[in-house]
């Protein structure tokens, strides 16, 4: 390490921390330039600028992890990277090449090295790349020039308590509509979700359950994560939706629920009214790996899972999976790590 820091890395939350140097490019004339670290954690840009007024930017969330013998890992970086390249198609941005993509997180990585928690704390560098529109436009049009950043972070648990069972509660509201952007990590999906949350954390929720648009009838998201349900038959089911973000954790857990726990796992309808048939339930993301849910509140009833005090079996199984394939005790399917130091 370069430095050393105070941290308490066993209490960290998930809130920001200011480290050293990020990395900022620009797009300007059809190209993105070479980009470069810089300490200045400001932005000065255009009042005018489409950020503000129309919405034009997204974002993505990944993390390294330090392993048992100190080395720093990225956990699926290329896939995080295609995904933000699809939210930028969707909102009329620039693309950000993957390699591009991939050298600037590892940019970032390498200069705040000292901010990677140790193996052991649970701890993590959580990493927020973002494409934002920017320049003189007052139109509604795309913007003329973009910005493309990436910073970093130290963090802890997104939900307080880490692994253990927390509540959720059925919004009235809806995150996305069919054929909408609810595929796409863009700014608008979560200013959206702002009251729903607010509203259940004011009833004594973790955060809200949303339905599809359409029909109201199955569960698409949890705020903002993805859903899954364990079966009483043990197999592991996420909710199939064009509306909902493909999430990189999510598809992980596919895979190790199949390959490495051998239980069945699969994609397909989750009904809000048919919640008897899952044993366990789970939120799941990179901020929240896997978040236990105890039970989901549905006009006005309660439906609890296997507890609201103690993780499920196979819930347990599959956070001790995908957590031990990220931290480097467990060998991970081919091309899954990008190796930092």
């Amino acid at each position: 390490m370069s430095k050393a820091v105070n941290i308490d890395w066993s209490n960290l939350g998930f809130k920001y921390t200011k480290t050293d140097l990020r990395y900022v490019s620009r797009w300007k004339d059809g190209k993105w330039d070479e980009g470069k670290l810089t300490g200045d954690n400001t932005i000065c840009v255009s009042e005018a600028s489409n950020v503000f007024h129309y919405g034009q930017c997204c974002f993505e969330g990944l993390k390294a992890y330090r392993t048992k013998k100190g080395s720093i890992q990225l956990f699926r970086p290329d896939q995080n990277a295609r995904r933000m390249q699809d939210s930028c198609k969707r909102v009329m941005m620039p693309d950000v090449p993957v390699d591009k993509f991939l050298d600037a997180c590892t940019q970032v990585v390498k200069a705040n090295e000292a901010y990677v928690p140790p193996y052991g704390t649970g701890a993590t560098l959580y990493l927020r790349p973002f494409v934002i529109g920017v320049g003189d436009v007052i139109g509604v049009s795309p913007a003329p020039e973009y910005i493309f950043s990436v910073f970093c972070l130290p963090v802890g648990a997104y939900f307080k308590g880490g692994l253990s069972p927390v509540n959720f509660i059925v919004s009235e509201y809806d995150r996305a509509a069919p054929f909408g952007t609810g595929a796409a990590k863009v700014g608008g999906n979560y200013a959206a979700s702002l009251m729903p949350h607010e509203l259940a954390k004011k009833e004594g929720f973790a955060d809200c359950i949303y339905l599809d648009a359409a029909t109201h009838t199955k569960i698409e998201e949890v705020g903002a994560a993805n859903f899954f349900g364990i079966t009483r038959d043990g197999r592991f089911v996420t909710p199939d939706s064009p509306s909902i973000l493909p999430s990189v954790t999510r598809k992980a857990l596919l895979t190790v629920a199949k390959d490495y726990l051998g239980i069945g796992a699969e994609e397909g309808d989750v009904f809000i009214d048919r919640l008897d048939e899952y044993a366990e339930a789970g939120a799941c993301g990179t901020a929240a790996v896997i978040t236990p849910i105890g039970g989901i509140q549905y006009k006005g009833k309660l439906h609890v899972f296997f507890s609201e005090t103690e993780v499920g079996p196979v819930t347990k199984k599959l956070y001790d999976t995908l957590t031990g394939i990220q931290f480097g005790d467990i060998e991970a399917p081919e091309g899954w790590i990008h190796k930092v130091k």
